[in-house]
């Protein structure tokens, strides 16, 4: 089991910056060889995958946020970040993030992230 501790959200205008960080604990869990990811969820919208980070630094990103969102890690504090600029109403979400891969279930609080226009 993972535990997930999102923090960073708040409200921000349109073109604003905001930096996000989850930190991943858990027994038996070693946050250095996993893919980590990003996700969000809308209102009324399904969850859906922003951006990922291999245990190398090998990143991808949703379209959406190419260009936009930079994702990193630390591997010394079991920390995964998510620096979002230039954000837009679209936006508008709860942000998670998990270690990717089918034994991992278990999501965090999240963090709400709110873009005014």
């Amino acid at each position: 089991q993972v535990q997930l501790v999102e923090s960073g959200g708040g409200l921000v205008q349109t073109g604003g910056s905001l930096r996000l960080s989850c930190a991943a604990s858990g027994s038996g869990f070693i946050f250095r060889i996993n893919v980590m990811g990003w996700f969000r969820q809308a209102p009324g919208k399904q969850r859906e995958l922003v951006a990922t980070i291999t245990p190398v630094g090998s990143t991808n990103y949703a379209d959406s946020v190419k260009g936009r969102f930079t994702i990193s890690n630390d591997n010394a504090k079991n920390t995964v970040h998510l620096q979002m600029n230039n954000l837009k109403p679209e936006d508008t979400a709860t942000y998670y993030c998990k270690p990717i891969g089918p034994r991992f279930n278990d999501w965090g609080q999240g963090t709400q992230v709110t873009v005014s226009s």
